[in-house]
């Protein structure tokens, strides 16, 4: 059996595709009460997604979010 490629190359561009893919189909299954381990699961994916970002924050000055 061959070992899953662990250096897989996405653009930033590729990366948006897929979220808004997801978010997508997380919404068209919501409605649906049959769907909701479906849901479930693109709800994790895309958290998993969000906490591998790097969010620019300058270095420079105090960073005031909002």
């Amino acid at each position: 059996m061959p070992s899953p490629n662990r250096n897989i190359e996405l653009s930033v561009e590729d990366m948006d595709l897929i979220e808004a893919a997801l978010r997508a189909r997380k919404a068209e299954r919501s409605s649906e009460d049959h769907h909701n381990g479906e849901v479930r699961q693109i709800h994790d994916l895309l958290g998993k997604l969000h906490n591998q970002k790097v969010f620019y924050r300058p270095g420079a000055t105090p960073y005031i979010g909002g």
